[in-house]
């Protein structure tokens, strides 16, 4: 960011932005990463009090929540997001829409053929165009409108003409592309005579690290490098343009800022503060850089990801403490990049900061419900997205035994994330290299036990995949993804009575994945089962009545039975689903014929013949 002192010039349009803003060069995330930092954006309250700690936690509807405030006093409410991992009725926050007007995401799983940008993830430029449509329509009347970009997430991969000026570094890339698609935005506010009047808020979830501290990504550690992000609040009248104020300030003040420019009284259960009210504590002071309210951060995704410990840290005047099994003390003035643990050498600063950092997070934690364990389906989104998740709970986890300190394995994180982004990109070999390396040093970790094993399945090495697979079932019983990926391994050797039971597990536990239930219902059919084979396409059908496999196949099945009657509506709405599909006209044919109809048995496999001969 040129606003803080880059010399890139990455970000033009956000720095002309800040020159009209009030910055806030001393802006921290409480979670490092994407849903639970925006739920605490959005909120004004610390995740231990929101229970909004990881992806696929439930936003509660006694949470207070910026949108739904604003909505309630009048205003036009709209969310535009760049990415699956904050759609409410994906893989994100159930119940975060509330509130919202309009919450355009409605994302989905990558489909064979398609792109991230088709399915998982839009393009900033997308987002914006969105944004203005809706903008459009709302200008006459006070609005509220989120947009948030997500393209500075890895896979790094500016489009035309970033990715050929940035190929060196394109995480420098992503960052430019986004300030160009703000550009857009301002560009398109001025037009609409909606800039001067608006408050625009700039904030990013969280940072990025690049093997500082060892960590690649984010979400394992509490570090500038993915806690300290930029923050700027372009006021109406451009009222305090120009100031730039050093205090230490947090994303849980946002939402209570908004509401105090707003003229709306913040409800009491949120935790932040409105740093707009001039405050001594927020400007800059000639004795200390930080004055001394105090940012605490967290983070559970080491432990969800693999059962490590998770950490939680304080920034309290120039110190940084970060509370690990190894614990962690910092001097922020003398070493801004945190490299040297002061914790040995200070044990009273560290006995104080710690008891600090308790006596904070009880006064701020809520009644909040467990953490709700993902779907399986969900948690094939989150992977899909570069986040690993296992599932591990972390009330299960006694403070006497933490678990692995983060910064001792934190090259092991590195090497599962790699090995998914090499997955994704269909790179099974590469993933093989990682994974196996994973495995060594963390045998037991289910997760790289299944990624190795499907690795190998999708190269077709089903016995190298094999015990991979087995491992991951053994060491997440409560995973249908691991039984899964062990039954399509077992229907891929035709191995039907043994992929059964496999398949069986995984639909009690994935009830709601139509693929895993009509693959059931193929090795019922194999296996002669031939009632439950029917039972299991029609419920496949229930989940999706436009499936041409379930509708084919199960026509299929009935025209064998001796059922053509039945087979009939399933077969003809194969063919309308895809009329280019030879077998669908070849069974249809076939059932014409059990039914005496050979006029329209002759005219389908007419249109059959035609469909094989050509090329």
């Amino acid at each position: 960011m040129g606003f803080l002192g880059s010399k890139a010039g990455l970000t033009p349009n956000l720095d002309r932005v800040a020159l009209e803003s009030d910055v806030f060069t001393h802006a921290y995330s409480q979670v490092p990463l994407t849903t639970p930092s925006h739920a605490t954006m959005l909120t004004g309250t610390y995740p231990q009090f929101s229970g909004l700690r990881d992806l696929g936690d439930p936003l509660g509807k006694e949470i207070p929540f910026l949108p739904d405030i604003l909505q309630h006093h009048g205003y036009a409410t709209a969310a535009f997001v760049g990415s699956q991992v904050l759609d409410p009725k994906s893989v994100a926050i159930p119940g975060f829409d509330r509130g919202f007007d309009t919450y355009d995401a409605d994302f989905h799983s990558r489909r064979a053929g398609e792109s991230r940008y088709e399915s998982e993830e839009r393009r900033a430029e997308v987002v914006v165009a969105r944004a203005e449509n809706w903008l459009a329509q709302h200008k006459g009347r006070p609005f509220f409108i989120w947009i948030h970009f997500y393209d500075p997430h890895e896979p790094y991969d500016p489009p035309t003409p970033f990715k050929e000026k940035y190929a060196a570094a394109p995480y420098d890339g992503e960052i430019a592309y986004v300030d160009s698609a703000f550009g857009k935005l301002l560009g398109f506010l001025h037009s609409q005579g909606l800039y001067t009047a608006s408050l625009i808020a700039v904030a990013a979830d969280h940072g990025e690290a690049f093997g500082e501290h060892g960590e690649e990504g984010h979400g394992f550690f509490l570090y500038d490098e993915t806690i300290h992000v930029p923050l700027l609040i372009k006021l109406p009248g451009q009222r305090m343009a120009g100031t730039r104020s050093s205090g230490s300030v947090g994303l849980v003040d946002l939402a209570p800022t908004i509401l105090s420019e707003a003229k709306i009284e913040a409800p009491p259960a949120m935790q932040g503060i409105a740093l707009t009210k001039q405050t001594s504590s927020y400007r800059s002071r000639a004795d200390s850089p930080w004055p001394a309210h105090q940012q605490y951060s967290e983070t559970d995704y080491p432990l969800r990801a693999f059962g490590w410990s998770s950490l939680h840290a304080l920034r309290v005047e120039k110190y940084l403490y970060v509370d690990a099994p190894h614990r962690e003390l910092y001097d922020r003035i003398e070493d801004p990049g945190s490299f040297e643990n002061l914790a040995t050498r200070s044990p009273a600063v560290v006995d104080t900061l710690s008891s600090l950092l308790g006596q904070f997070y009880q006064s701020t934690s809520g009644n909040t419900p467990a953490a709700t364990p993902l779907t399986m389906d969900q948690a094939e989104q989150l992977r899909a997205l570069g986040y690993i998740s296992t599932g591990a709970d972390v009330a299960t986890v006694s403070s006497n035994d933490r678990g692995a300190d983060p910064k001792e394995k934190i090259q092991i994180a590195n090497r599962l994330h790699r090995a998914l982004l090499a997955t994704e990109a269909d790179q099974y070999n590469d993933a093989i290299a990682l994974l196996t390396e994973v495995v060594k040093d963390e045998p037991n970790l289910a997760l790289a036990n299944l990624e190795l094993g499907s690795a190998y399945s999708r190269l077709g090495d089903y016995a190298a995949a094999m015990p991979w697979l087995m491992n991951a079932v053994r060491l997440s019983p409560d995973s249908g993804k691991a039984n899964m990926e062990l039954g399509m391994a077992f229907v891929s050797t035709n191995r039907w009575a043994e992929a059964a039971p496999q398949l069986e597990a995984a639909r009690s536990k994935a009830p709601g994945s139509e693929d895993v239930v009509f693959t059931l219902a193929t090795v019922y059919e194999q296996l002669g089962r031939t009632v439950d084979a029917e039972q299991a396409y029609k419920r496949a059908l229930e989940m999706d009545p436009e499936d041409y496999r379930a509708n084919l196949f199960l026509g299929r099945l009935l025209a064998m039975s001796g059922e053509p009657t039945s087979a009939l509506p399933y077969l003809r709405k194969a063919v309308r689903i895809q009329p280019n599909s030879a077998d669908a006209h070849k069974f249809l044919a076939n059932v014409f014929v059990q039914l005496g109809d050979e006029s329209d048995a002759r005219q389908e496999r007419a249109t059959q013949d035609q469909l094989l001969a050509k090329p």
